[in-house]
């Protein structure tokens, strides 16, 4: 069980850190803290002398109990994100759920978009937010800010991903700007970036029948 800690030794410990009390937690270790910068973890002794980086497991069980915060850090994350801001695709009847970091010319996003309705055969409900990866003020932002600016957004989303201009002007208040920061906040590292219901980054591109078994190792 984790070391029980007081509100005064986690102000202290945060104090130290240089984060807030609420970013900082007990662990297992007794004298050890876990630290949260941003989307990074860290762990840091009482005393705030001595840090370190890295997973930390629980070897009876073999569980990575950093992991399991980094799931719970994404799935809040994304969770604070209404999917009326999202551009979704889902069969009647979805046995799983994914959200899918996506840019409009990434070509391994236009390789899983191309599968999109075999992914939705299978019951995978994807749903679409935007990270360009080359960041504000380049072409695939402006793409993306077409593509939510569109009538048919779904529509828009496919004919944008087989090369095709768009010729929607760009809107007021597009979630671009919020998606492609939640995803720096998650550390994505790359496109597309598919995370599972609970948290899990499960990779990137994954053919239809591959990703269906990597989302069965996340179900409870």
């Amino acid at each position: 069980q984790p070391e029980p800690a007081t509100s005064e030794t986690l102000h202290a410990v945060a104090a130290r850190a240089g984060v807030k009390p609420e970013n900082v937690r007990s662990t297992p270790i007794a004298g050890v803290f876990e630290v949260l910068r941003g989307s990074d973890i860290l762990y840091m002794t009482r005393d705030g002398q001595y840090a370190f980086t890295g997973d930390l497991y629980q070897v009876p069980t073999r569980a990575n109990l950093t992991e399991v915060h980094r799931r719970e850090i994404r799935r809040t994350l994304i969770d604070a994100v209404p999917e009326s801001r999202m551009v979704v695709f889902s069969p009647p009847d979805p046995k799983y759920t994914v959200t899918v970091f996506t840019d409009v010319d990434c070509s391994y996003c236009r390789a899983l978009h191309r599968q999109i309705a075999e992914y939705n055969r299978l019951g995978v409900r994807v749903r679409y937010v935007f990270y360009p990866r080359t960041g504000p003020n380049t072409e695939s932002w402006h793409k993306a800010e077409q593509v939510w600016c569109s009538a048919d957004r779904k529509a828009a989303l496919t004919k944008a991903k087989l090369g095709e201009t768009l010729t929607a002007p760009v809107c007021a208040n597009t979630p671009v700007a919020q998606e492609y920061e939640l995803g720096q906040a998650i550390g994505l590292e790359g496109t597309p970036g598919i995370v599972a219901a609970n948290g899990a980054l499960v990779g990137g591109y994954l053919p239809p029948d591959a990703l269906v078994e990597q989302l069965k190792k996340q179900q409870p």
